[in-house]
């Protein structure tokens, strides 16, 4: 398991709910909190720093919306992932409003929340170690190399005789390429593989 320097809060009234959502997230190596009351995760999210809050939205002390409406007023920054188990156009829109980088619905599928904190860790740039962010910026690298000669996934397929699928992940930073793989993909791209490495 890689230690993550990412940190997140959950604020969950259901602690059993608040300890899923963290044991799970402590297994892919995410140092997470869990707080039960609004009021108190509030004033921790005051004092300390997070990069991710997971906010339940309704709870007995204090609406998820007025929490996330009375935390923007300090902090504009901080990426929220909202669960709900019930969903509605109102509180989806006040979610967006509120600057919300994901919205779950409960009964939450784990896979899926992580999903969403792995996507607000790309976009942020929170980046867990060197080799990640390595990979981040070989596929960066590629995608505007691609996008730049206008080619589709699929025609830098036919040209290196690698998946769509294998290609995809590998701009996404989602796996890591081969030494082959990459003089393949630079080859299709006309261009030099150190062009890759480029400020590593």
């Amino acid at each position: 398991m890689k230690t993550r320097a990412v940190r997140l809060l959950i604020i969950d009234d259901d602690p059993d709910t608040g300890e899923v959502f963290r044991y799970f997230l402590a297994k892919e190596g995410y140092q997470a909190e869990v707080m039960t009351s609004a009021r108190e995760g509030l004033e921790l999210l005051r004092n300390r720093q997070f990069h991710i809050l997971i906010l339940d939205l309704k709870m007995p002390d204090m609406d998820g919306i007025d929490l996330l409406n009375k935390l923007r007023e300090k902090d504009k920054d901080l990426a929220v992932i909202v669960v709900t188990g019930y969903p509605s156009v109102e509180t989806a829109v006040a979610s967006l409003k509120g600057g919300v980088s994901d919205y779950v619905e409960k009964p939450v599928e784990m896979r899926k929340l992580l999903r969403a904190v792995e996507k607000v860790v790309r976009e942020k740039g929170l980046l867990r170690n060197p080799e990640e962010s390595l990979l981040v910026s070989i596929g960066a690298r590629i995608r505007s190399g691609r996008k730049a000669q206008s080619l589709t996934l699929k025609e830098v397929a036919r040209r290196t005789g690698l998946s769509v699928s294998l290609l995809s992940q590998i701009e996404r930073a989602e796996s890591a390429a081969s030494v082959a793989s990459l003089f393949k993909i630079s080859s299709a791209l006309k261009t030099n593989l150190e062009s890759l490495f480029e400020d590593y």
